[in-house]
Parts: structure tokens; sequence; C-alpha cells
């Protein structure tokens, strides 16, 4: 019994097999037509695709890390697996303001009171006292005070550390500007791009909603407005007066805005401009915040070059002390102001401290401000710390303020010299002219490329200036961005450039520059 139930089962399997077989080869459309064989057949279907994703997403663009650095980092991996396949030895990073990428070092006090928040336990040992200074000591003390529990990697109030937005609203915007700072105006955050992208949350509603923005603008602004559904309002520089802010034309692009049904609903301004290295004159701040006031907008303020100002005469003032100096309080003017720990002389990017202080909105609408904040938990404990530190350094009579400003003045005299030392080149390359620097970190001269240049760009699909920058890269290893990745004037080309790399590499960088210019030029001669 137990043999014949064994050779029943086996022709049921062989017969179970072979009907399979049957379906599989001969009679596909059957077994097609069966539930699990429904599911096999769609699983070669993307279930994400470009077509299916956020149109958005595909809208936003962010040239400083778009296709240019992409190809860099190919380059770099090419170079690492194959030394010498290249003309060139090594990828110089010139295309995002990343000062320790290029070999700046961190600012001392600002590292060491980060380093023993970081762990406080060995603040009470006998050996910190040989190896920290006093004042960094003392330093982390407060701080820790003002974290509940001292536990620095717990998450904190939405807004922020209260304690440290104290000190930032006290002993950084009250003693920089002359004017009081609440610290409830506070948001600290990641960088500034996610308060950035928090205030594009808040005021777009649709297409219709616009934001005002300079043309060149820093991309962060043009790519925030796309993933927002909005619409960017351009208004552009003029780069024959040094990139000033002409407020005629503001004027006139809000009229065009709104005779097409947008409702424009900010202003930004970036001072120290970026990428273009203007520094706003106190006279155009005045009229743009008359324009805000007039015209009922929001003032966005970039504020995060504040540090960096290299053209004697001129002086950083934020335009929250403008308004106030006009008679203008939070009932009359709306002023967003961005900080970030990534610029001035300290570079500390990879940190990702940042604030916005926001000023002139009604309570209910903050608190819907608070909620945007509160979605995100908090922003990190390292960056709150740092962002409180660069505005509450080092004061006189402190043990550290010797040393702390001489790195400070190092660095930015030797960020001047740079500078110059770039804007020189630019200046002596045919074609080519560039503006002064007067802050930022950045240079963004015009290419005057031969009519050749620009059909051989369009022969490869690329926009002329993107073109010249790819065979610069690939001639030289140096990175840098097209002038299009900003906006520009059409029909005009720009490079925006760093004036990062260290000053022993500047004389090699330029040189190699030079004459990938001169053989450009040469080849594309009209």
């Amino acid at each position: 019994m137990r043999r014949l139930a064994a050779d029943r089962a086996k022709r049921l399997i062989r017969s179970f097999l072979a009907a399979q077989s049957s379906l599989s080869v001969s009679s596909p459309s059957s077994f097609l037509s069966s539930p699990a064989s429904a599911a096999m057949s769609t699983s070669s279907t993307p279930t994400v695709s470009l077509a299916s994703i956020n149109p958005k997403v595909l809208k936003c663009e962010y040239a400083v890390r778009g296709e240019i650095v992409t190809h860099a980092q190919r380059l770099q991996e090419d170079l690492k697996a194959k030394p010498g396949s290249h003309p060139f030895d090594e990828i110089l990073y010139c295309n995002i303001g990343n000062p320790q990428s290029l070999g700046q070092q961190p600012i001392t006090f600002f590292r060491e009171v980060l380093a023993l928040c970081e762990h406080p336990s060995i603040l009470d040992r006998d050996e910190t006292h040989g190896l920290f200074s006093a004042d960094a000591i003392a330093r982390a003390w407060e701080i820790l005070d003002v974290i509940p529990g001292r536990a620095t990697g717990a998450y904190s109030h939405s807004q922020g550390i209260k304690g440290l937005r104290e000190a930032i609203a006290a002993a950084g915007i009250a003693s920089r500007d002359g004017y009081p700072c609440n610290s409830d105006d506070i948001f600290l955050t990641d960088g500034a791009s996610p308060a950035v992208h928090m205030m594009m949350q808040l005021l777009i509603r649709s297409e219709k909603d616009g934001i005002l923005c300079p043309i060149p603008q820093y991309p962060l602004y043009s790519a925030s407005i796309a993933l927002h559904g909005g619409s960017l309002v351009p208004y552009y520089l003029d780069e024959e007066t040094g990139w000033g802010l002409e407020i005629s034309d503001l004027k006139k692009q809000l009229e065009d805005a709104r005779s097409k049904g947008i409702t424009v609903r900010a202003l930004v301004v970036i001072n120290p401009g970026n990428p273009t290295g203007q520094v706003l004159a106190e006279e155009n701040q005045r009229q743009i915040i008359e324009f805000c006031k007039e015209e009922s907008l929001v003032l966005l303020a970039d504020e995060v070059y504040q540090e960096n100002i290299y053209a004697g005469g001129k002086e950083f003032n934020s335009h929250k002390k403008i308004a106030r100096s006009m008679g203008y309080g939070d009932k009359d003017i709306s002023i967003v102001s961005f900080q970030s720990v990534s610029k001035g002389y300290y570079g500390e990017c990879g940190k990702r401290g940042g604030y916005m202080e926001v000023t002139g909105f009604s309570a209910d609408v903050r608190e819907q401000i608070y909620k945007v904040a509160s979605v995100n938990l908090c922003s990190n404990i390292s960056g709150q710390i740092l962002a409180s530190l660069v505005m509450n350094p080092p004061k006189p009579g402190d043990e550290s303020y010797d040393s702390f400003t001489a790195e400070r003045d190092g660095i930015l005299s030797s960020l001047a010299r740079r500078a110059k030392a770039l804007e020189d080149a630019f200046n002596s390359l045919e074609g080519v002219t560039c503006n002064k620097a007067e802050g930022a970190m950045y240079l963004f001269p015009r290419i005057r490329l031969p009519t050749k240049a620009i059909e051989a760009a369009k022969a490869v699909n690329s926009v002329p200036d993107a073109f010249y920058v790819r065979r610069l890269l690939e001639t030289t290893g140096i990175v840098i961005v097209p002038g299009s990745g900003f906006g520009q004037v059409p029909g005009t080309w720009h490079i925006r450039c760093t004036i990062l790399p260290q000053e022993d590499k500047m004389p090699a960088i330029v040189s190699r520059f030079k004459a990938f210019h001169e053989s450009f030029m040469e080849e594309f001669r009209d």
C-alpha cells in the first residue's frame, strides 16, 4: 500500500510539472492570466520613475553641487584608481564656499569649547587645565549650565536652547546693532538653508505666489521656491555699477509680476552678495526697507557673510538695524534675517549651525512658524553651541582674546589678498571683466565667449558658460560653476569662483587658468 501511494504521488508530481512546463512554454497567455503570474509580470515596471515623482523636484536645480561637480568627482575617482590618467594630479574644488575643505583651520577657541561641551566629564580633570584655556573651560560650563540636564545628546526646544538664544540675542545681535533683540525671535537651525525653506513653506501657497530674488542669486532660493511650488520673480543686479541694486528695477519687476496675476510675498536681499561679492550701501538699504514697507513685502535678509568685508570704507549693517534707525518697529515691517556658521572667518560648514531672527509677524503666524520648526524636532546641539560662540566670541581681557583675534584677522586678511589676486588675474584675461570683491567669498567675472565657442556648446547641447567650465575642469582639474546656474542677464556669460584656495596654491591656480583660457580663446577665435 505504501509503495502504491508513493507511485501515485510521483505520478501526480510529474503531471503537475508537465502542466507547468506546458503553460510556461506553449501557453504563455494562460500563464499570464493567473493572479500569481500577473503579479510577476508587473515586477519589471519601476514603482517610481521620473514621470511619477513630484514635478517640483524635477524643476529644482542646485548648480553649486550639480553636473560639473558630479563630473569632477568621477575624475577624482579616475585619478585615485589610475594616477596620471589626466593632465592634472588633483581636483581643486572652487565651486562652493567650503573653507575647511580647502585647508582653512578651525578657530581654536570655538573647537575647545565644543570639545569640552561634548565630553563634559573631562572638565573636572586636572590635566584639562593644562590643555585648554581658562576662558574656554569657563564658557563650556556656562553653556552646559543652560542645557537641560547638561545633555548635549538630547533633543532641545524646537527653537533651540533658550540660554543659547539669549546669548545670541544680547551679546550678539543687540551688541552688533545697538538695538534690543528678543531671544524669542531667534530660531536656531541646521545652517541658514533650513530656515530659508521654512520661510518659503510659510509664504508660498501656490504658483501664483512670487518671491522677488536678485539675479544673479544663490541657487538655494530658486531651488527652494521651485520645491515649494512658487514663482521666482527676478530683479537684475547692475554689473556696470558693481552689482548695484536699483529700486526702479524692483518696482518694474513687481508691477510686471502683478500684471500676470502673481502675488509677490517677499523680497530676498543677499548682503554681502553671493555670487557677486558686493556690499550694500546704507542708503540703498534704506530704499529697500521703504520699498518693502510701501509694498507690504516680507524682507528676507540673507546676511550669512556679514563677517566677510574686504573693501576699505565698506561695513556691514543688518537690515533690521537700518529699519530700527529709520524708526520702524515690529508693527511696521516684517524682516527675517539669516545667519550661518558656515561662512565668515570660521567656515564651520559641516557643523550645520545657524539661525533666523523673525520680527514683525503676528502672534498667530509665529505659532505656525514654531509648528514647522517642531516638525523637525530641533537643530543639532553642536551647531546651536557654535552659533552662540560665533555671535559671542572672546572679549578683550579673556585669555583667548589675543590668539582668537590673530586667527580671525589672519584668515580675513588672507581672503582679501586672495580675492585681489584672482580679481587681477581674471581682468588680465582676454574678453574677461571682473568686479571687485567687496565681501563674501566669491568672484563673478563676465566672459565674452567667441561665437565659435557658443556654436560648439550648442552642438553638444550645452549652455556656453557650462561648456567653458567643463573644458576648464577636464584640462586643469579646477572646479568652478557656470554663471547660468545663478542666473544672469540674457546673452551674457559668467563664472563663479571661490576665493578659498590657500595662498600657496593661488599662483599655480592662476597659471593653470590663464594657460587654459588662452588656449580656449585661440581654439575658438572668430
